[in-house]
């Protein structure tokens, strides 16, 4: 069975990225980026991006996980530590994110290094999250084989009944990395497939040099 995707086309047409626009740091660009979507896009998840990392097995894997953060330090993002991805990182901590708007034909594309980020960190979000989110993060033994869904049913269930009146504390095994961008590059999609591309690289005084790479 094939199928022949030579026909899908799509123009992009909606705006340009000049250099000579593009301020000095690139997360004032990447907040400009952000916040135009998040106004004109409602229904895009403005915060879902793709992180790639390199596994312990030495394939490289990307998944779509939830940015909760942004700084000039970099991005924030939780998940189990004890996972597949979490333990890729911790190996590996040399990662890439990816965000695509597709509504705004925009991509900006991160590659960083991660580091979790502090305990205390970790904990104010956790405390933050909706009771069933904090469940959510007991009940899962991210990326274990499990024999159905009843076991993660089963589990919500007891874990409500045990914690009915209590706090929940955030699990040792759970909390966020920042990833701290070394490159970042924006690209804007045009005509012709002459896109617009700005790439940003941080040298060892912490400045950054920009320049536009072909499309």
């Amino acid at each position: 069975m094939e199928k022949d995707l030579g026909n899908y086309r799509k123009s992009y047409e909606k705006s340009e990225l000049l250099l000579k626009d593009t301020p000095e740091h690139p997360i004032e660009l990447f907040k400009t980026w952000f916040n135009d979507v998040d106004k004109h896009f409602p229904e895009e998840e403005t915060n879902a991006m793709s992180i790639s990392t390199i596994g312990l097995n030495g394939y490289p894997k990307s998944r779509v996980v939830l940015l909760k953060k942004y700084t000039s330090d970099g991005f924030i993002f939780y998940t189990n530590y004890e996972s597949e991805k979490g333990q890729a990182i911790i190996n590996n901590p040399k990662v890439c994110l990816s965000f695509f708007w597709p509504g705004a034909e925009r991509q900006v594309i991160i590659k960083g290094i991660a580091k979790k980020v502090a305990n205390s960190v970790s904990d104010d979000y956790f405390k933050s999250r909706p009771r069933g989110s904090q469940f959510g993060a007991l009940v899962s033994k991210q990326s274990a084989v499990i024999e159905n869904r009843n076991v993660l049913e089963s589990k919500l269930k007891a874990l409500e009944a045990e914690f009915e009146s209590i706090e929940i504390q955030r699990p040792q095994f759970w909390g966020g990395f920042i990833i701290e961008p070394v490159e970042i590059e924006f690209w804007q999609g045009r005509p012709n497939r002459l896109h617009d591309r700005i790439h940003y690289k941080l040298n060892n005084d912490f400045s950054w040099t920009k320049n536009r790479l072909s499309p």
